[in-house]
């Protein structure tokens, strides 16, 4: 292995030499640790030290860095005390997660880091956001994000790839080639013969360096990082690297031919990088033990601090009070004036009155920029706010909503739309793992709106037509918003805006245009969580939202009926002092619902009713919703698919009990 000292002085080779050694001695003694049971798991990042620190020493404290498993050079680079550090491979309170979450899985705003998941890959996408949103400061800082090569066979990889190079994101995608994706050769993972062949495909300039050569890792991160200063770009890095040890330490090494091992110990990065100082003459025995001497004591009294930490001990509100990020709701009244409007106009009213109060709001979507979205609902705004927030994207969705969650890390809001409802799929984990866990895993909210346009009964068939909000009205951390007109709409989607958490709005299609209201010009917002009593009675209660509100609604005055129709507006947070004190009242409760049945909302609602109100009740309480198929082409098998048809049937059975 050859050493280019270039115009590195003496100082910065031997600073660069501790930055390397610290994390392998550190690892060192996780390993004793490990097999002592003191911390449960580890992944072994020994003999890809250089490509961690290298690429952290070349760039500034405030860049951001998104680093995986075998990174541990990152956080030590970044000053992290490791005191802390140690406390959250313990799991004890002061560590990062407050023992929620293990290893590397998390993250520190404070040091310019965002941890990864373990759905590997999906940190790209973040990292495509956070580097947007240094592309929209002007700032001139880039970002970096790792990942290993097996994770380069996944959809996050590629599109947020994909969407780097169509912005011109200042992002450096550092591939750490090691051979194996857990105990799987490359061979097996994919055909290229490296992975600098696969810049072309993007349009993206790409490099190949040996990621175990400290000196060469530091110099190619530290000349892209100062070229892109001023031609902003994504670089794909790949370094040539390998693991000396298992996926992690439990898979062990046994599917790894021993020759590899003896091939790759001779290429060691820290015993190669020393001997290069021996003979420099800048490192001498004694030198060396000093050096390590003084990591030793670093390690020791870190570990001493973390010991001394009592363990964990759970208490069911702190877990509850850190699912959502502190919003304090500040009423803001609708004005006396009004117009007569569509909802799809009260959402756009709506969206353009956020853009004007916030400035840092970014909107993102397929189509929404000069077509103004396949609903009309941003038509117009980019001529008003230009391209730079009002942004077209490819069909990415994984890399959009991971981009969304990047603009939040980095001091934006932004508004993802959907196209349809039931696109959310392929961005599914990147809501249910990245957004809606990120502030109780470390603190970290997500300040994102997703639009979901959703609903049948417009003869769309099975991919467009979906009521897919009971999936995430069960993941903690999300909050879920449902209008059914076009008041409520332009207010619940304006608190969506002000709110720092991930909220999805899910707007239904059919009534976009169907019907006309009143809504007061200007800015007003609704809290969440405070459902509507849309009409009054005393024989019955329909508790419902969406479209389920109209049906209700046109039932009860068709057939003259004294009934409660509740219109619970927002799915999380729900109103249950509400829902609680109309069953109360009537004692008989429909809950309806468009979404299917079975593992539809209605049946906790069923279920909370029947435990909190069973004295109050005169009969079961029932669910109507669509049935179990997904939603039919055909207009007259959508017809008999939708809960409509069956509505009339059930309130007059429950009347007669």
């Amino acid at each position: 292995m050859e050493f280019n000292r270039i115009k590195y002085t003496d100082k910065q080779l031997l600073d660069l030499y501790s930055a390397l050694l610290r994390p392998r001695m550190i690892e060192e003694k996780m390993l004793i640790l490990l097999r002592q049971g003191k911390i449960s798991k580890w992944f072994s990042g020994i003999g890809q030290e250089a490509i961690s620190v290298g690429a952290a020493e070349a760039v500034d404290e405030d860049e951001f860095m998104l680093p995986m498993h075998r990174n541990l050079g990152v956080f030590t680079s970044r000053g992290i005390e490791l005191s802390r550090l140690f406390s959250q491979f313990q799991g004890k309170a002061s560590g990062f997660t407050k023992g929620r979450d293990r290893s590397f899985h998390f993250g520190s705003k404070e040091h310019s880091i965002v941890g990864m998941i373990s759905h590997l890959g999906s940190q790209l996408g973040v990292a495509d956001g956070i580097a947007l949103a240094n592309q929209l400061k002007e700032n001139k800082k880039i970002t970096i994000a790792f990942t290993g090569d097996g994770a380069t066979s996944q959809g996050d990889f590629h599109e947020s790839l994909n969407v780097a190079a169509v912005w011109n994101l200042p992002v450096i995608f550092i591939i750490e080639n090691n051979g194996y994706g857990l105990s799987t050769p490359s061979a097996e993972q994919f055909r290229c013969k490296q992975f600098i062949d696969k810049g072309i495909g993007y349009g993206m300039e790409a490099h190949q360096v040996d990621g175990n050569n400290i000196l060469e890792v530091h110099q190619k991160v530290s000349e892209l990082k100062e070229s892109m200063k001023w031609n902003q770009r994504p670089i794909l890095l790949e370094c040539i690297t390998f693991r000396m040890r298992g996926h992690e330490e439990a898979s062990g090494t046994k599917y790894v031919p021993q020759e590899l091992f003896d091939e790759w110990e001779d290429k060691d990065p820290v015993t190669n990088f020393e001997n290069f100082l021996y003979s420099e003459k800048l490192l001498t025995v004694e030198n060396v033990n000093e050096i390590k001497a003084a990591i030793k004591i670093e390690i020791n009294e870190g570990l001493a601090q973390a010991y001394a930490e009592p363990e964990i001990n759970s208490d069911t509100q702190t877990e509850l009070a850190d699912v959502y990020a502190n919003f304090d709701y500040e009423e803001v009244k609708p004005s006396n004036e009004s117009k007569e409007v569509r909802m799809i106009d009260s959402i756009a009213d709506a969206i353009e009155l956020a853009m004007a109060k916030h400035h840092n709001l970014i909107l993102m979507g397929q189509d929404i920029a000069e077509y103004g979205g396949v609903f009309k609902a941003t038509e117009g705004l980019v001529t008003k706010y230009g391209k730079s927030r009002v942004r077209n994207t490819p069909l990415c969705e994984a890399a959009i909503v991971g981009s969304s969650l990047g603009l939040s890390i980095n001091g934006f809001k932004a508004m993802m739309e959907m196209q349809f409802a039931d696109f959310v799929t392929e961005g599914f984990n990147q809501i249910v793992n990245n957004l809606a866990k990120i502030n109780w895993r470390w603190g970290q909210n997500a300040d994102v709106v997703v639009r979901m346009p959703t609903g049948a009964g417009v003869a769309a068939g099975p991919f467009h037509s979906q009521s897919n909000e009971a999936w995430f009205s069960h993941i903690p951390g999300l909050k879920i918003a449902y209008p059914s007109n076009a008041y409520d709409a332009k207010g619940l989607l304006l608190t969506a805006f002000e709110d720092p958490n991930p909220v999805m709005v899910f707007e239904h299609k059919a009534l976009y245009r169907s019907t006309t209201e009143q809504v007061p010009t200007g800015y007003y917002n609704l809290p969440f969580g405070q459902a509507n009593l849309v009409k009054e009675g005393t024989d019955m209660s329909i508790i419902t939202y969406g479209m389920g509100v109209h049906w209700a609604i046109k039932l009860v005055e068709k057939e003259g009926l004294n009934m409660d129709v509740l219109d619970l507006r927002t799915l999380v947070p729900l109103d249950w002092e509400s829902v609680f004190k109309s069953a109360k009242k009537t004692g008989k409760v429909i809950v309806l619902h468009e979404d299917t049945l079975f593992g539809g909302i209605g049946g906790e609602l069923v279920a909370e009713i029947s435990d909190q109100c069973f004295e109050y009740l005169d009969a079961p309480v029932k669910r109507v919703a669509s049935i179990d198929t997904a939603v039919p082409f055909h207009p007259n098998l959508e017809s008999n698919f939708l809960p409509i048809n069956r509505l009339e049937s059930a309130v007059k059975e429950l009347l007669n009990y």
